[in-house]
This record gives C-alpha cells, structure tokens and sequence, in this order.
C-alpha cells in the first residue's frame, strides 16, 4: 500500500521552480503589455494568437519559452496570481498610510498650526496697531494739537506790539482753528509752526547798516531791461543784531522773482538819497549815517532811518 501511494506520488511531479519563474516573468510580461493583454484576454478564442504574439517577445530576447508555460501565465493572470490585491477599506488603508507617514505628517500639520497661528497674530497686531494709530489721532486732534496751537497764539501775540503783527497772529490762529474743525492735523501743524516762525520774528532786533568795507561796494545802480533809459539805485545793506551778528534773511529780489536767505541784499532808494550817502562817504571814505533803518522787537518790518523804496536785490 505504502509503495503504490508512492508511486502515484511521483507520476504527478509539482512544477519545476524554473517553470514556475518563466510563468511568473510571464504574467508580468503581461501587465508591462497592458493594453495588450486587456484586448487579447477578453476573447478566449484567441488565446492562440495572444501566446504567438508572447513568443514572439521572448524569441526577440533570445528566449525559448514553450506552450505549457505561456499558458500557465495567461491562466495565472486571469486568476490574478502573482498579485496583491489590498485588505481592507481604502479608509483603513489611508489611516494606515497616515500612521507609517507620521512623522512626515506630523512636520506639516505643525507647520500648517504654526503659520495658521501667526496669520491669526498678524491680524491681531495689525488691527491692534490700527486701532492705537486711531486712537492717538484722536487724541492729537482733541488734546495735543488744540493746546499747542492755543499756546503758540498766545506766544506770538504776546511779542505783537504792533497791530499789523496781532493781526496777522489772530489769522493763523484762525487758520489753525478751521484746520482741527475739518479733522485736518496737518493745516493744524502748519497754522502752529507759522504762529512759532511770527514769534522768533517779532523777538528779532536789528538795524539794517549800510556796508562800507574796502573791496565791498557800498551802492549800486541798474538799467531796466524795460526802459533803458532809467536806472534804478540799491544801497547795500546787512542786518546786524545789537551784539554784531550779521543776519541772514528771506529776501524776495525784485530782478528774478525768487526769495533768497542771504545776510546782504541791496535795498531800492531814491537817487536823492544814493547821491547822499555816497557824498557822505566820499569826505572821509566813513559813511557817518550808516543806518538805513532799524527793524524794533514786536514789529514784522524794519522802520527807516532814511527814505527807502520798495524793491530788493540779492545779486549785483
């Protein structure tokens, strides 16, 4: 009984591993030929032509590859051996992916936090720095501003001893007070520097001395392009303090049009009064009335000591 189960045994051999090989490289021939074997395995009536066409691959590789083999693989890939096919739901499978990948994972839903956190910070501080920017405006316009302006009025006006300089305060405080009605801090500004520029103007004293220095010319004459048969006369000047500082001032000239800061200017006179002061320096080369006005504290222009006209230069 033992010897003829072993001999039934041994007449139905398991397959060979080579053959076995040879059908796996089979299947997978198949699959790289996917369109191929999706087209020819549908229709069972051409198993033959599929199994010349898959001799034909193997014989241009220099490979023999017999019928039982070639049918083995096309059997194979029918029945879907030699492949894996997933367990489970694709859920299970991604949660799954998720877990082998958590390291990964884990990096960019940090990251994601992270730059969602300083999104949220961002608007936070810009909405924060808006509101401390609206509310300082607030203030500056309600507080700050009207008490400088006040402040500044009552510096300028203090130093107007004159009526034209208190009347050209009362207009910049005026001009300052329409400013904060329309919310407009900058004109409020501006209304506030002007009333401190009135101020340090109307402090300044001065007389306007008339120069008469070797190398330096004490008067000049011009001849109107319009009429050249005029000539109009400067007498050269410079503002000196009571301490002997010499000035430098805002200076419109006549000639161009264009005001200047310079710390000389030739004043316009008469011809009367040019001819005099140059007879005066001429005795003795000393201009004796050497004062062609004097600008006092409290008043915006300068009061002359002799007849002046209107008119300056800067350049001669």
């Amino acid at each position: 009984m033992t010897d003829a189960t072993s001999a039934g045994v041994a007449a139905t051999p398991s397959p060979k591993l080579d053959e076995l090989m040879m059908a796996m490289d089979v299947v997978d021939t198949l699959r790289h030929q996917e369109n191929l074997a999706l087209k020819e395995l549908g229709q069972d009536d051409r198993d033959e032509g599929l199994k010349a066409r898959l001799r034909q691959i193997y014989e241009d590789q220099g490979l023999a590859v017999n019928d039982r083999i070639l049918e083995a693989g096309i059997k194979a890939l029918k029945e879907q051996r030699f492949s894996y096919t997933p367990e489970g739901s694709s859920f299970g499978r991604f949660m799954a992916g998720l877990w082998v990948k958590r390291g990964t994972v884990a990096a960019s839903v940090a990251g994601v936090i992270v730059a969602a956190g300083l999104g949220v910070g961002y608007l936070a501080w810009s909405e924060t720095q808006a509101l401390r920017a609206a509310d300082q405006a607030r203030i500056e316009l309600e507080t700050t501003l009207p008490q400088q302006l006040s402040s500044a009025y009552s510096l300028a006006k203090a130093e107007a001893r004159v009526a034209p300089a208190a009347q050209a305060a009362d207009r910049l405080i005026a001009d300052g007070q329409a400013a904060l009605a329309r919310k407009d801090a900058a004109g409020a500004r501006k209304a506030i520097a002007d009333l401190d520029a009135l101020r340090a103007a109307l402090v300044q004293t001065y007389v306007l001395r008339i120069v008469s220095r070797d190398g330096e010319q004490t008067g000049v004459f011009r001849i109107p392009d319009v009429n050249t048969q005029a000539r109009n006369y400067y007498l050269i000047v410079e503002p000196v303090t009571p301490s002997g500082q010499v000035l430098s001032l805002p200076i419109l000239n006549e000639e161009t049009g264009r005001t200047e800061t310079v710390s000389k200017f030739g004043q316009r006179v008469s011809r009367a009064v040019f001819d005099e002061v140059r007879r005066d320096k001429q005795d003795d080369g000393i201009i004796q009335r050497n004062a062609l006005g004097e600008k006092p504290r409290g008043a915006l222009d300068v009061i002359p000591s002799m007849p002046v006209m209107n008119g300056r230069i800067t350049q001669w």
